[in-house]
């Protein structure tokens, strides 16, 4: 997701907190992740309270969002049989890698090792050395990246709402970016991961209702009169059509991403072995009903011209809207809802860094001690990220860079590797060559999606203003 200095010195700050945290930790007691009793962030943040569903929530609010939106632009690029192929495969090898990685956080639990925190299996996995400081580093530029890209979302989104209802009105993007940060100040002084459950329940009901909403107004528009010609050609150009699939890959890769599995996984009661299979099938069941009509539907009505937003497909710059108003109002209504419950997620990392550090576990959660911190540093947090959104229009560009470079190794590639060192199948066994045909493939696609991330992030540069009343799309 080329970062701008303000987004540096800012937003990345608490990823840089993150990285201290854990190289402490690491340099402390890298056998075990467990919380102690000493222990502020597991034993308030990350309390082991859930069952196998509200993990299933919990994972379906980190994976089925907004970015949904974007899967029939991402089949413009690659056509109907491949994509549909390639949304397929990728689905079934991102279920298998987040088995896996299950399987580590299991198998280390069963040797006396249970692992709350993504950064203590790294620690524990891989040791000292480049590669665990720059998976925490990723981590935290991906919690960071998906707070402020969601406040931001979340404030254009009730800025659609406001003009087209009050077409010259004077509000501007930062003031729906304060409306929608001081909702979000309020919902994060919930104290746990777990005491999201059913907010996140909420998330998998919102999701399944913007698609079903954004599929039918799809349809509707295929079949009316006002309808675009349904060509479903790709370029002509041959770079052109290279570049296009690249991309078109790497949005599908990125609707699997994920990034804190273990953390999730830390919300079960111990033993959390075979729960987390249950899970993901809820995830993925979401995940089926969701992705494959959007992605059908939006790319049968608009074919090469959908754009990169479905909902902007049903709002032509030009002629008459091709799906009712109230539908649409209601229907970015239902995103903004979830926007808030998917940055609630995200910063349950950085809260839990923060509780580690400041708070006090041997007094009670809501003592004064407690939460006078808690209050004031998550306030501040979400002020910080509000300030990056506004600040930086363009960030969701941003966003989707580091995701490019984040999610496929945290989620396609570190759990196969951790996979083969831990558990250690035999070399010439089908699961350890699948895993490391997993590992090469993937890493190959991490370059492929960075360089063609990069290249949507310059050619949209020109348009790049801080403070800017418009979210670059």
């Amino acid at each position: 997701m080329a970062v701008a200095s303000l987004s540096s010195s800012s937003s990345f700050s608490a990823a840089g907190a993150v990285a201290d945290e854990a190289a402490t930790a690491h340099r402390r007691a890298p056998s075990s992740g467990e919380g102690k009793a000493g222990d502020a962030g597991a034993a308030f943040v990350l309390e082991a309270k859930g069952t196998w569903w509200h993990a299933g929530f919990h994972l379906t609010t980190a994976m089925v969002g907004p970015a949904v939106l974007s899967l029939p632009y991402a089949l413009r690029g690659i056509g109907w049989a491949l994509g549909l192929a390639t949304l397929s495969a990728l689905a079934a090898v991102s279920f298998y890698t987040y088995y896996v990685m299950s399987r580590v956080l299991d198998h280390c639990e069963a040797a006396g090792r249970r692992h709350i925190r993504f950064r203590d299996l790294a620690a524990d996995v891989l040791g000292s050395g480049w590669a665990f400081y720059l998976m925490v580093a990723v981590q935290g530029a991906i919690n960071v990246g998906v707070t402020i890209g969601s406040i931001l979302l979340a404030g254009n989104s009730l800025q659609i709402m406001y003009t087209s209802l009050v077409p010259d009105g004077p509000l501007k993007l930062y003031h729906f970016i304060i409306a929608v940060a001081s909702v979000l100040a309020l919902l994060s002084q919930m104290p746990s991961f777990h005491s999201l459950r059913y907010i996140n329940l909420g998330s998998l009901v919102l999701s399944v209702g913007y698609t079903i909403l954004v599929s039918a107004s799809c349809i509707r528009a295929g079949l009316s009169s006002n309808a675009p010609a349904k060509d479903y050609s790709l370029s002509t150009s041959r770079s052109e059509k290279t570049f296009d699939a690249f991309l078109s890959v790497s949005i599908l890769a990125a609707a699997f991403g994920n990034g804190i599995l273990p953390e999730i996984q830390a919300t079960l009661v111990p033993p959390a072995a075979g729960k987390m299979v249950k899970a993901l099938v809820i995830n993925y069941s979401v995940a089926f009903f969701t992705f494959y009509p959007l992605a059908i539907t939006g790319y049968w009505a608009f074919g090469k011209t959908v754009q990169s937003n479905a909902i902007q497909s049903l709002m032509p710059n030009t002629g008459p809207s091709l799906a009712p108003r109230w539908l649409l109002c209601l229907t970015v209504v239902l995103v903004l809802f979830q926007l808030l419950a998917i940055a609630l997620l995200y910063a349950q990392v950085v809260y839990e860094v923060m509780e580690k550090r400041v708070a006090d576990a041997t007094r009670g959660r809501f003592s004064w001690r407690n939460l006078l911190p808690r209050v004031a540093m998550r306030t501040f947090y979400v002020a910080l990220c509000a300030f990056v959104a506004a600040a930086l229009p363009f960030f969701g560009e941003i966003v989707g860079v580091i995701g490019a470079v984040g999610y496929i190794p945290l989620d396609f590639i570190l759990p196969v590797v951790m996979y083969n060192m831990v558990v250690s199948p035999p070399r010439r066994s089908v699961v350890y060559v699948a895993n490391v045909a997993i590992m090469v493939l993937f890493t190959g696609l991490g370059v492929i999606r960075a360089v063609a991330s990069v290249r949507k992030l310059v050619l949209n540069a020109g348009r790049f203003k801080l403070f800017n009343d418009h979210v670059v799309k």
